[in-house]
């Protein structure tokens, strides 16, 4: 498992690219689904395609436009579902009007090359959840245990955990 470095942002080291994290089977098929935004008033449909074509030529829609309704942990690669809703995620703040989707649009957008006010913010979060869902799986894995769960998160997060 090695980084991908961004020299701008040295202490941001995912292990996966937006591409590989929805290949691998994430957000159980929902993330590029149609949505409306409470954040901007706007709705949106087909995002992706706001992406280089390398993105996404060659992954199955269900792969990453499935509707909430039909979340399939099934194409999550540990099996479980993991995630909540775009309104918690509103709720909390979470989104902003730059990313409308989420921190994993942002990172798609961040790894091809898009800077925003949101970066230092998205990468703090990163760091957050990289730091204590990576602590959590060491020390159940230390104790002869595993978590699917904590896998698949980090996985939506960019992180490879194949070899821990």
């Amino acid at each position: 498992m090695s980084n991908i470095i961004f020299k701008d942002y040295p202490e941001f080291k995912p292990t996966l690219t937006p591409r590989e994290i929805i290949e691998q089977g994430s957000f159980g098929g929902t993330y590029w689904r149609p949505i409306c935004s409470s954040i901007t008033g706007k709705c949106y449909k087909d995002e992706y395609k706001k992406l280089p074509r390398s993105y996404w030529v060659g992954i199955p829609l269900n792969k990453m436009t499935n509707s909430w309704e039909d979340y399939d942990k099934n194409i999550n690669k540990y099996g479980v579902k993991v995630g909540t809703t775009l309104e918690y995620w509103e709720k909390n703040k979470w989104i902003t009007k730059y990313d409308p989707y989420g921190q994993y649009q942002w990172y798609c957008h961040f790894y091809y090359g898009r800077r925003t006010p949101d970066d230092k913010r998205q990468i703090n979060r990163w760091l957050g959840i990289k730091n204590r869902f990576l602590k959590r799986l060491k020390k159940l894995i230390s104790e002869g245990k595993d978590s699917p769960k904590i896998r698949q998160t980090l996985l939506h997060w960019g992180i490879d955990t194949g070899n821990i």
